[in-house]
């Protein structure tokens, strides 16, 4: 008795044992079939490591930007639309990680968890992609940059489509310089394969005293009232924060206007660690956005340890703050739009090979970022900037509202030159639309930001009112 009861407590640990492989060879499998049928090595997919069997991606006008035609992947007729969508439409190789080609190749091979790539094999293609980006802006918008590096982006601010996503430097995605790529010693294709709109993060600026802003409008009663001392510096334990003008006696929308740093200095200082704190974060200060498939980076806003001097240059856009061109376009989007702002994405419709939409896009509204009074004020502010401060001749026929930014950052040899930033939106009800720019190390914002934002702004009022 004793033999057998030891031989049934063998069995059932051998059956135990049995569960507990197939239910980890079951974990396993669903959680990595997908990655391991998209694998380089399978052919049926990829050629020399190259994606060549998938659906097509088009524009949201239908213009074609990545399709497969006889076992091999081509892109659009132009050169330059080819460079300018590169990063959104993504490199047949998978090193831009956010494009489309990488983030959702899944549905453009037909994969699913059940028949793997069946379709494919069936039908020859997988799912079809169409965009809510419009070649032609991206065009625009990568010519406008010139030389500099940085990012574009631009969105409906009632529904969320994103219209342009630009990021520079890129190449033209039908013949990649590898060896140019690879040997780079002058800096040229620095970050080629970062997609900066979605993944980079850079020191804001004066653009940052949109958020200071409305801190201010929330917790200084009598902030529209205040009048601040500018010298040329605001003076703070032995220390300053320096003005790039002697503004002497100005008030808080003049002090936007002219983005006064010793007025935005004093507003920072008086408003404390935990009142700029709470903003950001209801702003959406250390959290990532979900755009489609992909996940933004995080923009930072730390002030726990800073002194008064600190907080003052925080309060300015310096200091440690870091932040998401994304993340930034839907700030004042969320101004433009009475204090919430859409989701941003880029994918309009997923068509089946059989014909069949299997995905449709709809607009979602993120957590509320200003009370509708808070983002009233701020539009009003904003208008007043371009109007008052940067000249309406600056976007003509736009009615624009926007804040500038021209960033310092910080290198060994104290040699790198200001980012140029310019965030903003139309108040034209037939152009609903924001844009970020982001020109690194470009230099003075209203030289290099602003026309580079017209220059969008203006091809998007052509296209979309």
């Amino acid at each position: 008795m004793k033999s057998i009861s030891r031989r049934a407590w063998v069995l059932h640990l051998m059956a135990v044992a049995f569960l507990c492989g197939v239910g980890f060879l079951l974990y396993t499998f669903f959680t990595n079939a997908d990655s391991w049928s998209m694998k380089k090595a399978n052919r049926h997919i990829y050629s020399s490591s190259s994606l060549t069997a998938a659906g097509s991606i088009t524009d949201e006008s239908g213009e074609i930007l990545a399709k497969t035609v006889d076992g091999k992947r081509e892109y659009n007729e132009s050169k330059a639309v080819r460079t300018a969508t590169m990063h959104i439409v993504g490199d047949p190789q998978g090193y831009i990680a956010s494009g489309v080609q990488s983030s959702y190749k899944d549905v453009l091979t037909g994969y699913n968890i059940v028949d793997g790539i069946y379709d494919l094999k069936k039908y020859g293609t997988g799912s079809d992609i169409q965009l809510t980006i419009n070649a032609e802006l991206c065009k625009t918008a990568y010519q406008a940059m010139g030389s500099n590096k940085g990012t574009v982006g631009v969105y409906n601010y009632k529904t969320g489509e994103l219209l342009c996503v630009v990021s520079k430097p890129s190449y033209d995605i039908s013949n990649k310089p590898v060896q140019s790529i690879n040997n780079d010693k002058t800096g040229e294709y620095d970050g080629v394969y970062l997609n900066r709109f979605f993944s980079g993060v850079y020191t804001p600026g004066s653009t940052f005293k949109v958020i200071t802003s409305a801190c201010a409008i929330d917790n200084i009663p009598d902030i529209e009232d205040r009048s601040f001392k500018c010298g040329g510096e605001y003076k703070i334990d032995g220390s300053s924060v320096k003005c790039l003008s002697n503004h002497h006696t100005i008030g808080f929308e003049k002090a936007l206007n002219k983005s006064c740093n010793s007025a935005f200095a004093q507003i920072a200082v008086e408003l404390g660690t935990q009142k700029l704190t709470q903003t950001a974060q209801t702003l959406g200060f250390g959290k990532s956005l979900k755009v489609g498939n992909i996940n933004t980076a995080k923009s930072s806003f730390d002030v726990s340890k800073a002194t008064k001097l600190d907080l003052g240059w925080a309060g300015i856009g310096q200091y440690t703050t870091r932040v998401n061109p994304c993340h930034m376009l839907t700030i004042v989007g969320a101004v433009a739009n009475g204090g919430t702002s859409p989701s941003p994405y880029f994918i309009k419709t997923i068509t089946s090979p059989t014909g069949k939409v299997t995905f449709n896009a709809k607009t979602e509204m993120l957590e509320p970022m200003f009370t509708q009074s808070t983002a009233a004020k701020l539009n009003e502010l904003l208008r007043s900037d371009v109007e008052n401060g940067y000249g309406d001749y600056k976007f003509s026929g736009l009615e624009m509202c926007g804040k500038t930014g021209t960033a310092e950052v910080s290198s060994e040899d104290g040699g790198l030159r200001p980012h140029a930033w310019f965030v903003g939106y139309s108040q034209r009800e037939d152009l609903p639309l924001a844009i970020v720019v982001v020109a690194e190390n470009g230099g003075s914002a209203s030289s290099v930001a602003i026309p580079i934002a017209n220059k969008t702004m203006q091809k998007a009022a052509k296209l979309f009112s």
